[in-house]
């Protein structure tokens, strides 16, 4: 809807809309029969989780092992903060205690970087969420489907409109919308569990574009296409290594450290380095 409370159309006699956010995933599965499905075939948990991800683990059976076995209703997967300021949600708990994502930009500067006491330093606010989450289904289906009309946010927008003879793009909001955050579920959790994993193990976050053509290749876009194509290349290599691998390449110099290898375990050999040492302990690999 528009600032002064009007509905605004996209076209003659159509009303504008516009998605809801990716807390629009529990009702998209109830909408489609897809919930109702997994309840007729058994499925009890859920493993759900952002694309933009080179590394996650689909379906981990550590992660989702793990949630089951401390019988928890919801599950969260993060890596610690790379740096005080680094632009992701963390998680937390509110004021009554409940779990919860604050995002970066509700984050003082003195809380992003405060500190713990102890001989360890960490953040406090340090366990950045990466939208890897776990939910049983029953969670789902009585907890988060009969509470969806409280979780939703008001979000100003810059909204296209029929004006009743051509469409005005603003250069301001003027309007607003409803929209849900996937993590906004987390207070609903009466038995929420929290694993914490090694960012070069599972977080290769795809969110802005590669590098520029002709730029110098030691200069990487933050975040891109090739920096996740280094750390899928940079996991397979400690795996085999791992493994009893001996790779071989033509580095670029005494001291290259194997970033110019490129290395990839397909998922059919293997799912996270298990079963390599029957085919690769103390075989030479050759990495392009």
């Amino acid at each position: 809807g528009s600032n002064t409370n009007k509905i605004l159309l996209e076209g003659p006699g159509k009303i504008a809309m516009a998605p809801d956010g990716n807390g629009g995933i529990y009702t998209a599965l109830e909408k489609s029969g897809m919930l109702q499905q997994m309840e007729e075939q058994g499925v009890k948990y859920i493993h759900a989780f952002s694309i933009d991800n080179a590394l996650c683990r689909p379906a981990d059976p550590v992660f989702m092992g793990y949630c089951i076995s401390q019988k928890a209703d919801c599950g969260n997967k993060v890596v610690w903060k790379s740096e005080a300021h680094e632009k992701v949600g963390v998680l937390a708990q509110d004021n009554d205690g409940k779990p919860c994502i604050v995002e970066y930009s509700d984050l003082s500067k003195e809380m992003a970087e405060a500190t713990t006491t102890d001989d360890d330093g960490k953040l406090v606010f340090g366990a950045a969420n990466i939208c890897n989450h776990f939910y049983t289904l029953d969670f789902i289906k009585d907890e988060v489907l009969p509470n969806m009309a409280n979780l939703y946010h008001v979000a100003h927008k810059k909204i296209p409109y029929y004006n009743g003879s051509t469409i005005t793009t603003p250069t301001t909001p003027n309007g607003i919308k409803l929209e849900s955050f996937i993590f906004d579920v987390f207070p609903l959790s009466k038995s929420m569990t929290v694993m914490n994993v090694k960012r070069e193990d599972e977080f290769a976050p795809v969110k802005n574009a590669p590098q520029a053509a002709g730029a110098s290749s030691s200069v990487s876009t933050v975040d891109s296409p090739d920096t996740a194509r280094q750390m899928v290349s940079e996991l397979s290599q400690r795996l085999l290594i791992q493994a009893g691998a001996k790779l071989q390449n033509k580095p670029n110099s005494d001291d290259d450290d194997g970033s110019s290898m490129i290395c990839e375990i397909s998922p059919l050999t293997s799912y996270a380095g298990e079963g390599l040492e029957k085919d690769y302990n103390g075989r030479k690999v050759k990495c392009p």
